[in-house]
């Protein structure tokens, strides 16, 4: 993969910090605007240099509507476990089989393979207790299969799907 020039790397920077701006400040002000724009020209030239080496490369449709379908997606999967750890929590028998499982991602870049880790561990019930390489180990509140295959399968490759797309 090349590394992208400066300027797409700049351009990209900026680009993503200012839509943060615009989802923090949830306004359209002329004058948030300016402000905004000119936070983020100035964080971005300080920054845009490790923030991406694949610049505007990212902002791909296929990615960027991806990106748009995962939040969805993620969102939904986090209401589910959310109401099945409430199940667990209020059943009089408790039940659950915690347990410790390891997982394999197909991801290879490192900032998906950092985005599976951390929406595992934001759908309660598991928790990514650490990685190594393509391995994850994952603590699970209802082990259902302890197989590497299995454990991975419901898991990892639910998010993988997307997060593939996004970020290889």
């Amino acid at each position: 993969m090349a590394e992208a020039s400066r300027i797409s790397k700049y351009l990209y920077t900026f680009i993503v910090l200012f839509v943060i701006w615009l989802f923090l400040t949830a306004s359209l002000d002329p004058q948030e605007l300016l402000i905004g724009a000119i936070f983020s020209a100035i964080v971005a030239l300080l920054t845009y240099d490790i923030f991406t080496t694949r610049g505007l490369a990212n902002l791909h449709p296929k990615r960027v509507a991806y990106f748009i379908a995962y939040i969805p997606y993620f969102l939904w999967a986090m209401i589910l476990a959310n109401l099945d750890v409430a199940y667990r929590v209020l059943h009089p028998k408790r039940p659950i089989n915690p347990g410790i499982v390891e997982c394999r991602t197909e991801l290879k870049n490192n900032v998906g393979r950092l985005a599976l880790a951390n929406s595992i561990t934001l759908t309660p019930g598991t928790i990514t207790l650490d990685v190594d390489g393509d391995k994850y180990f994952i603590h699970w509140i209802d082990v259902k299969d302890s197989s590497v295959e299995g454990a991975s399968e419901n898991i990892t490759k639910p998010f993988e799907k997307f997060l593939k797309v996004i970020f290889e």
